[in-house]
C-alpha cells in the first residue's frame, strides 16, 4: 500500500468526510498514490483518524463517484488510472477567482506573500522532489 498522510481536524468547520475527500485527492495529484494503489480500508482508517466509519465510507463513495478510485463491495478501494482533464475556460476562471480569494484570506491573517509563494511552489513539486 502507498504511504499517504491523512489527518482530520475534528473541530474545523470543514466536514471529517470532507477533510478526508481533499487529502485523498491531494494525494492523488501530487503522485503520491498511483493506479492500482490500495487504500487503507474504511474501518482502519476510521479507526487511526478517530471517526466513525461512515465518515470514511461517504468519502470514498464520493471519491468513486468522481472516478478517482474503485469501490468493489467487500474488497479494498484501489486508485484508478485516470486521464488528463481538460479543463474549460469557466473551471479555470471559477478556480482562479477561490484562489484569489485563498490569497486574500492568508494577506488578512498576516501571512507574508513571499510565504505564500513558497508553499504554493512547494505544492506543486512533484511528490518525489519533496522534502
Amino acid at each position: 500500500m502507498a504511504d499517504i498522510s491523512i489527518s482530520v481536524t475534528l473541530d474545523s468547520p470543514v466536514p471529517a468526510y470532507r477533510q478526508v475527500v481533499d487529502q485523498v485527492r491531494m494525494n492523488l495529484v501530487s503522485g503520491a498514490l498511483a493506479a492500482g494503489d490500495p487504500l487503507p480500508s474504511v474501518r482502519s482508517l476510521a479507526a487511526q483518524l478517530g471517526v466513525h466509519f461512515n465518515t470514511i465510507a461517504d468519502a470514498y463513495r464520493e471519491l468513486a463517484s468522481e472516478g478517482w478510485i474503485d469501490l468493489a463491495h467487500g474488497k479494498r478501494a484501489v486508485v484508478l488510472p485516470r486521464s488528463r482533464p481538460q479543463l474549460d475556460t469557466a473551471d479555470s476562471d471559477n478556480l482562479r477567482q477561490r484562489l484569489r480569494a485563498i490569497v486574500a484570506e492568508l494577506r488578512i491573517k498576516g501571512v507574508p506573500a513571499r510565504t505564500i509563494e513558497r508553499d504554493v511552489a512547494e505544492i506543486l513539486k512533484p511528490e518525489s522532489a519533496r522534502s
